[in-house]
């Protein structure tokens, strides 16, 4: 039986993809300008990725941030993402530092989601997963696959293990070299959405080739899609106001 997740009062897994758009500041001002102009587009979800701030090594001032984007996006669901270097993200860290970052974000309570990576070792994920869950904190356990796009059974796989890590959403995304590997993960995603999935799932073919992966997603399975409010934050991602005439249309005719 797949779960709907309620977040804010935003019902995910349910109805036409909900679209995340992301934050991607350098400094403390850019992203409380970026907040205000999320703000006024009203998206189902925000996901600051804190990989792009400038100071994101100084953990006070991470939360200084994050708390004035809280108060900014009032109930809009804040996801917080550091995405690794090798997933596509804007900077290497360590592996102590990563965890120690994600476990003082989830004590701040100011997060409603936070974004593990499925490729770390098994038991510092379920420590933090553990955490979240004890601060109300959800958790997308996700994978992002720069280099190809692995076997529908791999990509199902992949997911099966984040769900069984504890996530709340597993998400994965790929990048296609042909329309073929599209349909591999638009299987993978239907594959997982109709036998495994016991709550709501996330994936994406990514860059251009991919984007009708973005958009199909009530067909197929997967319940959150990204959009841009200015710039791109993946290969692939449209401005958010178009996404959301798309799906509207889409969720009509179905």
């Amino acid at each position: 039986m797949l779960n709907t997740v309620k977040i804010r009062g935003v019902a995910i897994g349910e109805g036409a993809p909900k679209i995340c758009v992301p934050l991607i500041g350098k400094t403390h001002e850019q992203l409380k300008e970026e907040a205000a102009f999320l703000l006024s587009i009203n998206p189902d979800l925000a996901e600051w990725r804190a990989d792009f701030f400038e100071d994101v090594e100084d953990v006070d001032k991470v939360k200084k941030v994050l708390a004035d984007i809280r108060e900014i996006l009032k109930d809009i669901p804040l996801i917080f993402t550091f995405r690794s270097a090798e997933e596509g993200g804007e900077k290497e860290v360590s592996k102590e530092f990563y965890f120690s970052l994600n476990h003082a974000v989830v004590k701040t309570g100011l997060a409603d989601v936070i974004d593990v990576e499925l490729f770390n070792e098994e038991h510092h994920v379920e420590k933090l997963v553990q955490a979240a869950h004890m601060q109300h904190v959800f958790v997308i356990i996700s994978n992002h696959d720069f280099g190809k796009t692995p076997r529908a059974e791999e990509i199902v796989s992949r997911l099966r293990k984040a769900q069984d890590l504890g996530a709340d959403f597993p998400k994965i995304a790929v990048m296609p070299e042909t329309p073929a590997d599209v349909l591999v993960l638009l299987e993978a995603t239907h594959m997982m959405h109709e036998r495994y999935a016991k709550r709501p799932i996330i994936t994406m073919s990514m860059a251009g080739k991919g984007l009708i992966s973005r958009l199909a997603g009530e067909v197929f399975g997967s319940a959150v899609t990204f959009g841009a409010a200015k710039k791109a934050s993946a290969p692939g991602q449209i401005e958010a106001t178009d996404l959301k005439h798309i799906l509207d249309v889409l969720h009509r005719n179905l």
